[in-house]
């Protein structure tokens, strides 16, 4: 599969009804790791998150199939979030499935879209699981929010608005859940500028998907409670996004709560800008390892905005 061609044509179908979000220089964090740090602010992008790209992409190529069979998906709250908008983009009809313990704003913004909501199970990879099921036993057509080629390409399109603007870089950094965001990303990459690191990143308390491609196989580890909601719980068994993980990236770096929780608050210490957890845990990266980045270009997505009132209270109380 050449899914770098899945991301150029992602990129045909969204490219007016998404930002193009801004590639921003980062003093502060060129001058921390005495390298030349961008920030890819995602945070920016409608809906507050990167997940606006792979939803709009995978609707619109439902379309263009001519399927009409409702689409579901299952959801912390971005790519719900991003679905939902689509929907009422395109004018389609929708489900979106949560987890009772999603964020209360995250699902305040879904609802406040023409699609119907369902909750079920307390973690994010049992509410996928029963989606799956249930859209299964009722012909539904179901979108993973990672395990899936068009979604993973809608994501992929933010490598092409990268290398646009600056060529061969020699790292980006991105935030990894089920991994369709570094996925993409990464195809681009490796077929543009192969040369570029591309390093995950993951809370230390969700890091299934470092620990699977670090052991060869995949690895089922409980998720404890973190501030990167946006990435937390596991990933399928079977889902593309592992073998491209283990292809494309090349080195995945672990991030502690203090940790995330310093780099939203230096963000908007440094940059005035609101990051959600996700988000902090890439910058976070940067942070702990400056050497590692030293006399080079890097890249981090910022990936999103979405941090609900309660974290973020906690997170500037520290």
């Amino acid at each position: 599969m050449n899914l770098f061609k899945e991301v150029e044509q992602a990129y045909k179908r969204v490219q007016n009804d998404v930002y193009r979000t801004p590639l921003l220089y980062s003093n502060w964090l060129s001058n921390h790791c005495r390298g030349d740090v961008y920030l890819k602010l995602e945070s920016e992008q409608v809906t507050g998150s990167f997940k606006a790209r792979g939803s709009l992409n995978k609707l619109r190529w439902i379309q263009e199939q001519g399927l009409q069979a409702l689409p579901v998906t299952a959801s912390t709250g971005n790519h719900g979030l991003g679905f939902a908008r689509a929907c009422n983009l395109l004018d389609i009809k929708g489900k979106v499935f949560l987890p009772h313990n999603a964020v209360t704003s995250k699902v305040e913004s879904i609802k406040a879209y023409d699609v119907e909501v369902e909750f079920h199970g307390d973690d994010p990879y049992d509410t996928e699981i029963f989606a799956r099921k249930t859209a299964e036993e009722n012909g539904w057509i179901y979108i993973s929010p990672y395990n899936d080629t068009q979604i993973i390409a809608g994501q992929g399109t933010i490598g092409i608005e990268i290398l646009d603007e600056l060529s061969n870089p020699g790292n980006i950094l991105a935030t990894v859940g089920g991994g369709g965001l570094i996925s993409g990303i990464g195809s681009y990459i490796a077929k543009y500028s192969p040369e570029t690191n591309i390093i995950g990143c993951q809370p230390e308390n969700s890091p299934e998907m470092s620990m699977s491609v670090r052991a060869g196989e995949y690895r089922e580890i409980k998720s404890k409670p973190t501030l990167s909601d946006g990435s937390a719980g596991g990933f399928e068994r079977d889902s593309i996004t592992f073998d491209l993980c283990q292809k494309l990236v090349d080195d995945f770096i672990l991030i502690s709560e203090d940790e995330i929780a310093s780099a939203i608050r230096s963000m908007i210490n440094h940059h005035s800008k609101l990051v959600e957890g996700s988000a902090g845990v890439a910058i976070a990266s940067v942070l702990k390892y400056p050497e590692q980045f030293s006399d080079q270009s890097t890249v981090i997505v910022v990936c999103g905005a979405n941090i609900s009132y309660k974290k973020l209270q906690s997170v500037l109380c520290k």
